[in-house]
């Protein structure tokens, strides 16, 4: 969907810049004109990133990720620079342009779920995806380019013979025709939670939300493990999509609290996802803990369903308890408070009709949705408001909101950006408070946004009533709460969980450049070492001969003194000795 409102930028003082921030993840659209400031440094180094990839660029490294989804398939090329060598910081991936300065992204329907029954037809069905993508991947860097299929709801409903069988035929025969980087564990199917953390992942990577070393941005104290010191690092952001059929919520929790039960620690086990970003497992500047649940049948639209399966049991209860006829023909119709006023409609269920006019009471609406919030079936788990949730601290955090969270505030009410409650619900029952009469004129009449439809107008009371009872007693933001967003575009490019996942997939590459790097420096502490050591070695081998000359040169010296005291003593014997007188009777 395209955005709704120009990126707009106000200079505010120095580097500051107020940038209009749009955000969209894989479920839809989601709008806003959040505004926050930010460096212009680091806003004109994302613009940057709107141009052509530079292909020719051998330096570049590329990455491949296939989103297999329920409805349809995207595969999505991402492309990074060498990393800085910095082992805190992440590689710089970004999705890659074609030379239009497009995305390069293509989607082929329907969901790969569809060769569930023949399996051996798998990667011909992936195969115009990986086409696309090794032509825009220069054809030298295919042998080092990962490539990750990684599939989703649709996949997660198929038995798990099926599943092991269309991953089994990918792994198999896609490295026969293409030459990426794959193995089997580049093929899975991922659960929701997993796609939950890839998308928190992914959005507050493009927010900048992972570069710990400015210090102008609000930040949180975290305490991870059994680390004896807190770290204060930059504040992430929580996020909340609300799809057709269902909601997820997603957040960082800095510290752990103690929990009320057993049963709900063991809750908290899959909810929670501990996970370290950085290229090394030694460093705990990347651990993140992030609670993560997706609720099914939380979504706007199965929530609608819900709700008319609701009134129509309750109106056919009502009826046959009290003897009357409400909502069982057009005249008599069962009074809507969450439809514009006028609106008539009807609700078939299991051969029961329902006939509906619209009353246009908001208020009465929400309290209306109230029961919704409980599960759609028994399962406490499944709830909105029995299930765990991980404690936010709302005095200091931040969330986003997606999809029907958007839709709901800017389509129609024009209240996209930062979210106020009080703003929201005055605008909400104004407008429901109109007839469907005024609202189809002003729709014709061009003053609702141009993505808006008839099926917006005619359900946009319902969902702005259910969208507020799920933020505000599902889970329990507050009323006056001021850090909550609704975005489409960041830096006018969209955000999908695959950024995240690639992210992840590929955050121990930094390693191939930092231990060449590494020995690098090693052998040339060496060779400086070496040399020094070889000059001592030099200089002591002469000391040492020079000393040993001095020894001989004085041993020497002493052996000639020696002789030369010998001779003195010889030529004194001699010149006392006297001649003795011959004995007598001895003659000549």
């Amino acid at each position: 969907m395209p955005v709704m409102c120009p990126l707009m930028l106000e200079l505010k003082a120095r580097d500051s810049w107020v940038l209009s921030n749009v955000l969209q993840t894989s479920k839809g659209v989601v709008a806003a004109a959040a505004t926050r400031p930010l460096h212009a440094g680091r806003y004109l180094a994302r613009v940057a990133e709107l141009g052509a990839t530079d292909t020719g660029d051998a330096a570049l490294s590329y990455g491949v990720v296939v989103d297999c989804g329920s409805s349809g398939s995207r595969v999505f090329v991402y492309f990074w620079p060498p990393h800085n060598g910095n082992p805190h910081d992440l590689l710089d991936i970004r999705q890659m342009r074609d030379r239009g300065s497009r995305p390069v992204v293509k989607k082929i329907k329907p969901g790969i779920s569809v060769v569930a029954a023949a399996p051996e037809r798998a990667t011909p069905y992936m195969r115009p995806l990986l086409q696309f993508a090794a032509a825009h991947v220069p054809a030298a860097k295919h042998k080092e380019t990962p490539l990750y299929i990684l599939c989703t709801a649709g996949m997660r409903l198929l038995p798990d013979r099926q599943q092991a069988a269309i991953l089994e035929d990918l792994v198999t025969n896609v490295p026969l025709e293409f030459d990426f980087l794959f193995s089997k564990s580049h093929a899975e199917v991922i659960s929701g939670k997993q796609e939950g953390v890839y998308a928190w992942i992914g959005i507050n990577f493009v927010l900048g939300r992972f570069e710990h070393e400015d210090e102008e941005d609000a930040v949180v104290t975290v305490a991870l493990g059994d680390q004896a010191e807190s770290l204060v690092r930059k504040r992430t952001v929580g996020i909340l999509d609300m799809g057709g059929a269902s909601l997820q919520i997603a957040y960082e929790v800095p510290s752990s609290s103690p929990f009320s039960s057993p049963q709900q620690e063991e809750a908290a086990k899959s909810l929670l996802a501990e996970f370290n970003l950085g290229c090394d497992a030694q460093h705990t500047g990347h651990v993140y803990r992030v609670y993560v649940n997706t609720f099914l049948g939380f979504g706007g639209n199965f929530a609608r369903q819900r709700y008319e399966e609701l009134i129509l049991n309750q109106t056919y209860l009502h009826n046959s308890l009290h003897g009357q006829q409400t909502g069982l023909s057009a005249e008599t119709p069962f009074l809507d408070p969450c439809l514009p006023v006028g609106l008539e409609d009807t609700v078939v269920r299991g051969g029961q009709t329902l006939h509906i006019r619209g009353q246009g009471d908001w208020q009465s609406c929400v309290e209306l949705l109230q029961p919704l919030l409980m599960a759609p079936t028994n399962n406490s788990q499944a709830s909105l408001v029995g299930t765990y949730k991980a404690p936010i601290d709302f005095t200091n955090s931040e969330f986003y909101g997606f999809s029907e969270f958007f839709y709901c505030t800017e389509d129609v009410l024009r209240l996209g950006g930062r979210y106020d409650a009080p703003s929201f619900t005055s605008a909400a029952q104004e407008y429901c408070s109109q007839s469907w009469a005024i609202l189809t004129r002003r729709f014709h009449g061009g003053l609702y946004s141009a993505h808006a439809d008839q099926h917006r107008l005619k359900y946009q009371c319902f969902k702005s009533a259910w969208m507020y009872q799920v933020l505000h007693q599902g889970f329990r933001f507050p009323l006056d709460y001021p850090s909550l967003r609704t975005a489409q575009l960041v830096y006018d490019r969209e955000v999908q969980w695959t950024l995240g996942a690639i992210l992840y997939k590929t955050r121990f590459l930094p390693l191939r450049d930092l231990r060449p790097e590494s020995v690098r420096q090693a052998h040339a502490s060496w060779l400086r070492l070496s040399f020094v050591y070889n000059h001592y070695l030099f200089f002591a081998c002469i000391g040492v001969v020079v000393l040993a000359i001095v020894l001989y040169l004085l041993r020497l010296r002493r052996i000639h003194r020696r002789q030369l005291r010998a001779a003195q003593l010889d030529m004194l014997w001699l010149d006392k000795v006297v001649l003795l007188p011959p004995a007598p009777g001895t003659g000549p």
